[in-house]
């Protein structure tokens, strides 16, 4: 191939896959940039580096590289989690871009544009290795979770399948102000073992050397999703062709890798958690 073809191939699969500023609401447009929430308290997804206060995070660097894609800036909107779905259909921000599980009860306020696969996991401190060794050994003890999630629901389904529907006593869901809460209610013995995604519960083992082990494996399988306003179809569409672009050039996984999440990361397109159309 003559370097005047390989130009003309090269510009003809860039133009396939990029997605400009034209797809994006006007009102963004105008603007030149996109707000959204964020909570940084949730690594390796999101959080804020001790030395620098700088953003970092898995949900950082795909939401920094679909503006890039779109053609358009961040403006990161530290917003807690309870206020967020507010924040969208309020129109305060734009979009929300932070751990956010994409469930049957959020759909009825928001679209999800789906980016990984998830899951709740149990963990606790090694001090417990001998006590708990089993998601059984979980029966009748205190386990931790942020109350704003989906763990205190999904964790008392659990219980009822696996713990009471045994004759065994139910476990006791207690929830916290966050995930930090939860590993400090653990550490300092307030609780028996705690509940976060497992994509976060690696990061911690990792970070903390021997200091935590998950309990079995994850007990749900969810989906993690960007979520928008129903009303806003327009900028929902722009971040499905934008996260289309980022996969078929390879920097959706990169991302990924980089976190050593690659097992989460999706292989196609996910609306509300169906396969898009």
């Amino acid at each position: 191939m003559t370097k005047a073809l390989a130009l003309i191939a090269a510009v003809a699969a860039f133009t396939a896959t990029s997605v400009s500023a034209e797809g994006l609401p006007e009102r963004i447009k105008t603007a030149g940039k996109i707000i959204i929430a964020n909570t940084p308290n949730y690594p390796p997804m999101e959080y804020k580096d001790p030395a620098t206060n700088e953003l970092k995070g898995l949900d950082i660097d795909l939401g920094l590289a679909l503006a890039k894609q779109l053609g358009t800036k961040v403006e990161w909107s530290d917003i807690g989690f309870e206020q967020m779905v507010s924040s969208v259909t309020t129109g305060r921000v734009d979009l929300i871009h932070s751990g956010m599980t994409d469930t049957e009860k959020r759909r009825d306020a928001l679209e999800f544009v789906d980016y990984m696969r998830s899951g709740a996991q149990f963990y606790t401190t090694m001090n417990h290795k001998d006590a708990i060794k089993t998601e059984a050994d979980l029966c009748g003890k205190s386990v931790g979770m942020s109350r704003r999630t989906t763990f205190p629901d999904e964790t008392a389904k659990w219980s009822a399948a696996n713990c009471e529907a045994k004759g065994l006593p139910a476990v006791k869901v207690v929830g916290t102000e966050g995930s930090a809460d939860a590993r400090t209610q653990l550490k300092q013995g307030r609780v028996d073992a705690a509940v976060q995604g497992s994509e976060t519960v690696p990061y911690l083992i990792a970070l903390e050397k021997d200091a935590y082990y998950s309990v079995g494996k994850p007990f749900t399988a969810v989906y993690q999703g960007i979520g928008f306003s129903k009303k806003d179809t327009e900028l929902r569409d722009a971040y499905v062709g934008a996260l289309k672009a980022l996969m078929a050039s390879g920097e959706y996984k990169a991302i990924f890798a980089k976190y050593g999440l690659e097992d989460a990361a999706l292989e196609g397109i996910y609306l509300n958690g169906a396969p898009a159309k």
